[in-house]
């Protein structure tokens, strides 16, 4: 039990894990046991494959805790007001710009490759903070307050992206339907109910609804965590609805169905893995994007927002800690890995776009650790 009991309340953890299950993927995709781990992941069950089970169905309670940290954190948490929004906003605005740019620039001539434009304008929470959290105390706090704030922006835009570009093809009855039931949802917490149930019952008939829209599934989870009180007046107990499900889905989610995710979308086959594919548009494009594009479009914009006076620099870091921030926020795996699902249908790009994110994602990682563990024992007053 104390193991448990640490591993919960470690920051680190829910990031090695993912670490660890993604090394399992790519070592079971390249052993013996590749054709049935993608055998495993085509079987179907219920009208879907496994695969499926795990991108539209365990995602959903992912973007559900997106959904509910943004909530919270935008109402009464590091978000709760303008001044607080405006380095995080900026700085995840250039985060985003500039990463996007980088990969046109690299698959402008290819109408297919533009399609996954998006794939590395991501950061993964998950894996920065863990990083962030291995680099040891020597690291401020406010970084730490900086960059969940950005991540907590990134996934919001990420799922505006996600609504907006990545939807073909709309059955209006079921998103109609849909509507309906969200609207009861705004109703029950209108009327000040608190208790979970009703919620998370009509929350399942929400994702069936969305699924079968053709807007993808998991952003019901997100619409449902709107919907979730963060205050009621029948509340007596110390937590809020909202607080009590992000505090009892946060283990799961950390160490189940993000692990899980990374397992099954993380097995890259390196058999024909040489020179001239790390050379393909779609991996660089991704590789640099996140890499390069992820740092300088939020590093720049930092300083810059610090030299206007538009907001300082962030409490009781130097130029150099605050760099290593920005180059962290190159990892993208989990988000990135889950656009490229929806941006490409052909597996070749597929592979290439995962490629991209392990190479760029791996770079950031090592970078960001070793900026933060080596040389950022300068004084926070150095400009």
């Amino acid at each position: 039990m104390r193991v448990l009991t640490a591993l919960k309340e470690s920051e680190s953890a829910p990031g090695v894990i993912l670490m660890v299950a993604a090394l399992a993927a790519l070592i079971v995709a390249n052993s013996s046991l590749g054709e049935g781990y993608h055998s495993l992941l085509e079987f179907h069950a219920a009208g879907l494959s496994i695969e499926e089970w795990i991108n539209d169905g365990l995602m959903a309670l992912f973007f559900l805790t997106v959904g509910l940290e943004v909530k919270r954190e935008f109402a009464v948490g590091q978000l709760n007001s303008w001044s607080l929004r405006v380095l995080p906003g900026l700085a995840a605005a250039g985060g985003v710009i500039v990463p996007a740019l980088i990969y046109v620039a690299f698959n402008a001539r290819s109408a297919e490759g533009l399609h996954g434009w998006a794939i590395p304008t991501a950061t993964d929470i998950a894996f920065a903070l863990g990083v962030l959290a291995l680099a040891g105390p020597r690291v401020p706090l406010s970084l730490k307050v900086l960059l969940t704030a950005i991540a907590v922006i990134d996934d919001l835009i990420a799922v505006v992206i996600i609504a907006f570009f990545y939807t073909a093809h709309i059955e209006m009855l079921y998103l109609g339907l849909a509507g309906l039931v969200t609207l009861v949802l705004i109703l029950l917490n209108a009327l000040g109910v608190v208790k979970l149930t009703p919620y998370l019952l009509l929350g399942v008939v929400l994702w069936w609804l969305v699924l079968k829209s053709g807007v993808h599934a998991t952003l019901a989870g997100v619409v449902l965590a709107l919907t979730i009180p963060l205050q009621g007046k029948k509340v007596s107990q110390q937590e809020s609805p909202l607080e009590k499900l992000e505090h009892g889905l946060g283990p799961w989610v950390g160490f189940l169905v993000i692990p899980v995710f990374g397992f099954a979308n993380a097995g890259v086959s390196l058999a024909g893995l040489d020179g001239a594919m790390l050379t393909q548009p779609v991996v660089l494009g991704v590789a640099v994007a996140l890499f390069v594009g992820k740092q300088l479009g939020i590093f720049v914009t930092i300083r810059a927002c610090a030299l206007f006076g538009i907001a300082p620099r962030p409490e009781g870091a130097n130029w150099l800690q605050v760099y290593a921030l920005a180059v962290l926020c190159g990892i993208g795996f989990t988000m990135s890995l889950f656009v490229n699902l929806l941006a490409f249908e052909h597996p070749e790009l597929q592979e290439h776009a995962r490629l991209g994110v392990f190479i760029g994602s791996l770079l950031s990682g090592l970078l960001g650790w070793g900026l933060l563990r080596f040389f950022s024992r300068a004084s926070a007053t150095d400009s």
